[in-house]
């Protein structure tokens, strides 16, 4: 997956971008668990699979 198309399907559970940046890497708010979590910016990169399972645990998506 795509880090384009891993922000979509964030946004599409309700997840935004909080505009704020921690190391660089945007800071997003999953209504789901109520937290924050990191993303990348990378855009047309592949995800890795580590990253990818831990942004959507992070997000209440698995």
């Amino acid at each position: 997956m795509k880090y384009s198309e891993l922000e979509r399907l964030l946004k599409k559970a309700g997840c935004y971008d909080t505009g704020d940046q921690m190391a660089g890497h945007p800071l997003w708010h999953s209504p789901i668990t109520d937290r924050e979590f990191m993303m990348s910016n990378h855009g047309s990169e592949e995800v890795a699979s580590g990253t990818l399972n831990k942004i959507l645990k992070q997000a209440g998506l698995k």
